[in-house]
């Protein structure tokens, strides 16, 4: 076993980013637990309205995720003073990105590339989550991949994603 990298020169904080069904959650956790960092999942803090309207299978739109997103940007700073963590967050747009990095937090963003058909079939074992299969489509149609920060595979074994970013992370000298 490997044992965690353990970067302390600059504190900062990674978002773990992709639709829902990527992977965000998983790696997230192996990646929080290799850096000794805490874990935070997005859905935890959506409010009751956005996950009863994810329920009844009806997409977020820019108005009902902003305070969310400006909530989490909040969160940020925060687990930023303390010493960093791991977000998984669907962040899908440019404009959510932003929103969450309003607050001139060092963010380190791993994007979760992965196809709408690998989605699918991970959702189809899915069962203790609020939002349902029928609203993949829309994440995909909402989508706007980053042309930066950390671009992985989300369909490779975790492990090997969990390698491939801590390899890069040490290469660029990304630290916290």
């Amino acid at each position: 076993m490997v044992k965690s990298i353990n970067f302390k020169h600059m504190t900062t904080c990674f978002v773990v980013l992709g639709v829902s069904g990527s992977g965000k959650t998983t790696l997230g956790k192996l990646l929080a637990k290799r850096l000794d960092l805490a874990f935070y999942d997005a859905d935890d803090f959506h409010p009751p309205a956005n996950i009863d309207k994810m329920s009844r299978g009806a997409p977020l739109d820019d108005l009902d995720r902003q305070p969310w997103l400006k909530a989490l940007a909040e969160k940020l700073l925060k687990w930023h003073q303390a010493g960093g963590a791991v977000l998984a967050c669907s962040a899908l747009k440019e404009k959510y990105r932003k929103l969450l990095a309003q607050n001139d937090v060092p963010i380190t963003w791993i994007y979760l590339g992965v196809d709408e058909a690998t989605v699918k079939k991970r959702f189809a074992s899915r069962a203790d989550h609020f939002m349902p299969s029928s609203l993949i489509t829309s994440q995909f149609n909402t989508l706007e991949p980053p042309n930066y920060g950390i671009q992985v595979d989300g369909s490779q074994p975790p492990g090997l994603i969990i390698q491939h970013i801590l390899d890069i992370l040490k290469a660029t000298g990304t630290t916290f």
